[in-house]
């Protein structure tokens, strides 16, 4: 399995690129060298908090739920990465980790769920997560997912694709409108 961002609508321009361990300490310079690349930009000040509030939540969601492999291997696309692009009419925001091949089916089911709904259902949902402040055991509440969406207005983008039998690589996008 070879992965890249092909099926997820690569951008013409390119703001960052990575790839490798994610931690606390690369989440703060990812942020920074986005902050930066955005900044040169001069992009007005509500997209650029839905770009930095969505691209949080993508780094969160690869820290807190990614799998950690004890080889990933570049070549077949099982690293951990990340892609912030810029198009004339839309910032996209790509990124991609290991997971539990178990655990594909719910989050698959979950996502498709929230694109089921329209403006108002996500603020439902998230109004109802919120009250319930039900938090996982990798300390996610299920928020992050409908935020991205409901910051977004757009549908959220994804794939799994096996590795072996027991992870597979979750690929996901999401398009802020500029």
């Amino acid at each position: 399995m070879k992965f890249n961002f092909k099926h997820l609508a690569e951008p013409s321009d390119i703001i960052l690129v990575y790839e490798g361990k994610f931690d606390m300490q690369t989440t703060k310079s990812v942020l920074h060298l986005a902050e930066r690349n955005i900044d040169s930009i001069s992009e007005d000040p509500s997209i650029k908090r839905k770009v930095f509030n969505i691209l949080v939540e993508c780094l969160q969601n690869v820290i807190k739920h990614g799998e950690h492999l004890e080889d990933p291997d570049p070549d077949q696309g099982t690293v951990p990465r990340l892609v912030i692009g810029r198009e004339q009419q839309y910032y996209l925001i790509a990124s991609g980790n290991a997971m539990l091949t178990e655990n594909v089916e719910a989050l698959k089911s979950r996502i498709d769920h929230i694109n089921s709904l329209d403006k108002e259902g996500l603020k439902n949902m998230y109004k109802q997560i919120m009250r319930n402040n039900d938090v996982s055991e990798k300390g996610g509440a299920g928020l992050g997912l409908v935020d991205m969406a409901r910051k977004s207005g757009d549908q959220l983008s994804y794939q799994f694709d096996p590795i072996d039998k027991k992870f597979s690589f979750f690929s996901f996008k999401t398009v802020i409108p500029r």
